[in-house]
């Protein structure tokens, strides 16, 4: 691969030859700005013969280090270790001596910064950046060329280059509403002092000054808010007839009242907002007869019909599913929250629709599940290294991203609500428990394989499985693990709280009231809960995967999770939901008797502790997925079901987990705070 092709990456990646693995077996980098764990480097030197391994808590990188490549260095195994720090050059003396005296005798003791990458930009703004933005950025430099830009200079040039905002462009209403819709609708995150600057440069002219621009430029949920709370006035102004005591209320967010939402650049957008739910339709005007383009945003109207809502969105997911070659993680992680709404119309609709639409559904959900399969077995092993901020990506991200949180203004006490098992076109059931509330959303991968031993310890934890490898079987040590994290990171037992999920034949009020107790507690500044209901409903429920909706529906008809989450936040704690695996519905294809030769014997998953075990076993299920070692202690063989197919006897059917199902891997990670 050329140094051209390689971008951004190329003076990093020319360190990292075949000349240079035989230098030496180690390499130790100073990576202060993370760059090395970029997915692209990360998948560039696997493909060169080298593996990462960060370190972080000297005990968890001695356990990985003697368990994945001592014993391979023993055995005279060529094998080229990476071990990345992520602070500056200063601190390599944390590094085990041994190995740093080694890679210093090679001469492979290396060092990478922004600044040497990109020294015509300010570095502090650089790196407020997503690493995803940095081809951008290259591209950008190598057309451009400046000269060594200043702080605001940089950010003008981000603004532009990066994200395509011009201000001295924004001249009318339509301009600004295009710029935040575009922003807002594929959820992109902007460091804080780039929406200072976009805020700044936009209110040097006196139009822009009674717009509420500080909450609606960096926060998504208050510009939806803002959209939806001045809707029906642009139906009444367009004639539609009012519903007599349903008139439309002043805005709860100041400024104009009036927008151009027929704007053609507005409009575009309009219809999909509505569409994919996250603005609701109005009943404050009588629905039109015919489909004019508002209609969609009217309650009661043929546009907004659930089953409308289904063929629209089938149409634009699938113009737009990710390349399973080329998508990045951001990708599918927008992806999924779309796919997770159209997942429950579909099953919502379905009595509804004829035999048709359900066929051409089926051939689109295959098509999509082989297009994320093919991706997570190219990109799911250089996405376990990414950091966890400014958002989670994978699940035992949480506890960090909490961390890094704590204590700030607005989140002086945090509450984890775990709800296990639950799939993102769940939680988009039980979204709508929640009105009233300031909810930003996202997704995020749990751990492959989808199993709950895995995904719940890796987020009580903070630690990718291979560094709970004795407890891997069971998810007895969440509490020790929830307490560990937190206590090392400063907290007093006290202060931290667990509560562990309601039995299979307890109801949901007694583990409401336990969370609640442990909120009443003025020292307690953290609780991680574990909500079953999901979990175990499906493991019990039939009708597949619509039954099991039909179950979450009325359990969010109840606001039982409404009414936990108000009590958190009238006690000040800043609540957040995610789930530890999601789940999908299969058919058996058989079960034939592994006996003692698998570890774990699953509906959607087999483990298996000897490799020759799990590839024999292999030819007997069709299609069977042997998942790589990725994050996984060394004697760890997982054995997926394809998707639609269980672990089970021909002609069974079961809703369950464990595989790389869209539905499966994709879960939410949703923070809720009181309305502003």
């Amino acid at each position: 691969m050329t140094h051209r092709r390689d971008g951004w990456r190329g003076p990093i990646l020319q360190h990292f030859s075949e000349a240079s693995a035989k230098a030496g077996r180690l390499t130790v980098v100073s990576d202060p700005d993370e760059l090395l764990t970029e997915p692209g480097v990360v998948e560039r030197l696997a493909e060169r013969g080298f593996e990462l391994i960060t370190f972080g808590d000297p005990v968890a990188f001695r356990y990985a280090y003697e368990s994945r490549f001592r014993q391979h260095w023993d055995r005279g195994e060529a094998t080229h270790l990476v071990v990345v720090i992520r602070t500056g050059h200063r601190d390599l003396k944390h590094i085990p001596h041994d190995l740093l005296e080694e890679a210093r005798e090679s001469g492979r003791v290396l060092s990478f910064s922004l600044v040497h990458l990109f020294p015509a930009l300010a570095p502090n703004v650089v790196a407020e950046l997503d690493p995803q933005h940095f081809d951008a950025i290259a591209q950008a430099l190598e057309h451009a060329n400046p000269c060594n830009l200043g702080t605001n200079a940089t950010r003008d040039f981000v603004l532009r280059h990066v994200f395509e905002i011009a201000p001295e462009l924004i001249k009318q209403p339509a301009d600004l509403l295009r710029v935040l819709l575009r922003r807002h609708y594929s959820s992109q995150v902007f460091p804080e002092s780039l929406d200072a600057r976009f805020i700044e440069l936009l209110t040097q002219s006196p139009k822009w000054r009674s717009w509420p621009l500080d909450r609606i430029v960096p926060d998504r949920e208050a510009f939806l808010a803002f959209l939806g709370e001045r809707w029906p006035h642009f139906l009444v102004a367009n004639g539609l007839e009012v519903v007599p005591g349903r008139e439309p209320t002043g805005p709860g967010i100041a400024g104009p009242l009036d927008l151009p939402f027929d704007h053609d650049d507005v409009r575009v957008y309009m219809d999909n907002l509505f569409v994919e739910g996250l603005l609701e339709p109005t009943a404050a005007v009588r629905p039109p007869d015919d489909d004019r383009w508002f209609a969609v945003g009217i309650a009661g109207s043929r546009a907004s019909s659930s089953e409308a809502r289904f063929f629209h969105l089938l149409d634009e997911l699938g113009a737009t599913v990710p390349s399973p070659d080329e998508a990045t993680y951001q990708a599918w992680q927008d992806y999924s929250l779309r796919w997770g709404t159209w997942v429950r119309l579909r099953w919502q609709t379905l009595p509804d629709r004829n035999s048709q639409s359900e066929a051409d559904a089926v051939s689109f959900v295959d098509r999509v599940q082989a297009a994320f399969s093919t991706w997570l077995l190219r990109g799911f092993g250089p996405m376990s290294t990414l950091p966890y901020l400014p958002r989670p990506v994978l699940g035992h991200h949480v506890p960090h991203y909490l961390a890094h949180h704590l204590g700030q203004a607005g989140t002086e006490r945090m509450a984890l609500l775990v709800i296990d098992g639950m799939a993102i076109d769940q939680w988009r059931i039980l979204r709508d428990s929640l009105d009233g509330h300031h909810i930003d959303e996202h997704a995020i991968f749990s751990w492959i394989p989808t199993l709950t031993q895995i995904g719940r310890q890796a987020i009580f934890s903070g630690r990718i499985p291979l560094e709970f490898a004795t407890s891997i079987e069971g998810t007895h040590r969440e509490p020790l693990h929830w307490s560990n994290f937190w206590q090392d990171r400063g907290l007093t037992d006290r202060a931290i709280r667990y509560l562990r999920p309601q039995g299979k034949k307890e109801s949901f009020e007694p583990l409401a009231a336990s969370i609640i107790g442990a909120a009443d507690d003025g020292a307690v500044r953290v609780i991680g809960a574990v909500i079953g209901l999901i979990d175990q409903s499906m493991h019990q429920v039939g009708l597949g995967t619509p039954g099991l909706h039909g179950l979450v529906e009325v359990w969010s008809r109840t606001k039982q999770l409404a009414q936990l989450v108000d009590a958190l936040l009238q006690r000040g704690f800043t609540v957040f939901i995610t789930a530890d695996h999601g789940n999908v519905f299969g058919r058996g294809v058989g079960k034939p008797d592994v006996g003692a030769t698998a570890e774990q014997r699953g509906e959607r998953a087999h483990i298996f502790r000897n490799k020759n075990f799990r590839d024999n076993t292999a030819p007997l299920y069709p299609n069977a997925i042997e998942w790589p070692l990725i994050g996984l202690p060394q004697d760890y063989f997982p054995l997926l079901a394809p998707y639609g197919a269980c672990f089970m006897p021909e002609g069974k059917e079961a809703v369950s987990h464990g595989g790389i199902a869209l539905e499966e891997v994709m879960v939410p990670f949703v923070r809720i705070t009181e309305t502003r």
